[in-house]
């Protein structure tokens, strides 16, 4: 559970009338993020495709807390796309001192396979997206003295990770990107988190179109992965990785030959369709 203290503490150090942003609110994780912050008191700025999802989303939450929430459609995905929303948000007098980079997708296959178009779509809203928003928003928090940042990572980043490269690479960079840029703000007040689920109970598994993969444990719920973060943001970490299971795994990887990681990783997340076509 959240140490109280604590989370009045940080809750505290936000601007009153700024709003907590949440990319890909529509669902799973992002969606968890908005009704816990809610129950926070924080005001809310709801970011996705899926207009109709997100004022449902906004509905629920309006009927258990009086706050302000803004439901903006865009997809993430397009160039520019950062720059329009933070143009959004200014039109609106929307102040934003939390942000949530969570929107993201990945995709299973051979590298050399799968569409170039989605593949470099991923690129744009897995890191540069976040990068942009990130660079449009953070200078108010500086100026503020005080705010919060939290980039949606994975434990895929920590490895790299056949039939899944280019997402994998993807979160290798919003990890570090996320922990160094921590150092860089602290000195103003700002908390800047990557956090690193490992395999989680969203639509993500669907949307890319993996096969079934077992993982230890079994998935974990999103709620599970957004009481990691936030507690994590409470206490000013840089780096959180939801599950005891998941940070040993990282840290025995740490001890074996990467191309040996990278072999496992393989055979955990090869399409069993190419198993089946033996």
């Amino acid at each position: 559970m959240t140490d109280p203290q604590m989370e009045n503490k940080t809750t505290a150090t936000m601007a009153k009338d700024c709003c907590a942003l949440i990319t890909g609110a529509s669902s799973g994780i992002g969606a968890c993020f908005a009704r816990a912050l809610a129950a926070r008191g924080r005001h809310l700025v709801l970011v996705a495709r899926s207009k109709d999802k997100l004022e449902a989303l906004a509905r629920v939450i309006a009927a258990k807390h009086s706050l302000r929430i803004e439901v903006i459609e865009q997809d993430l995905s397009m160039t520019g796309a950062a720059q329009r929303l933070a143009a959004t948000l200014k039109e609106r007098g929307i102040a934003v001192d939390l942000l949530v980079n969570n929107a993201g997708f990945g995709a299973e296959g051979e590298f050399w396979k799968l569409p170039l178009d989605r593949q470099s779509e991923m690129l744009r809203l897995n890191i540069v997206t976040l990068t942009e928003l990130t660079h449009l928003l953070l200078p108010a928090m500086v100026e503020r003295r005080g705010g919060g940042i939290i980039n949606i990572s994975s434990t895929a980043g920590f490895q790299p990770v056949p039939y899944t490269s280019v997402y994998a690479a993807t979160k290798a960079y919003v990890t570090s990107f996320s922990m160094g840029l921590a150092e860089e703000v602290v000195e103003y007040g700002v908390k800047v988190l990557a956090l690193c689920p490992g395999g989680t109970a969203t639509n993500f598994w669907d949307a890319g179109k993996f096969s079934k993969i077992e993982f230890p444990g079994g998935l974990q719920s999103p709620e599970e992965v957004v009481e990691v973060g936030l507690r994590a943001l409470d206490r000013g970490r840089s780096l959180a990785v939801a599950r005891f299971i998941n940070r040993l795994m990282i840290f025995a990887q740490r001890l074996a030959p990467r191309r040996l990681v990278a072999r496992q990783a393989g055979e955990m997340f090869r399409p069993k369709s190419f198993d089946a076509g033996k």
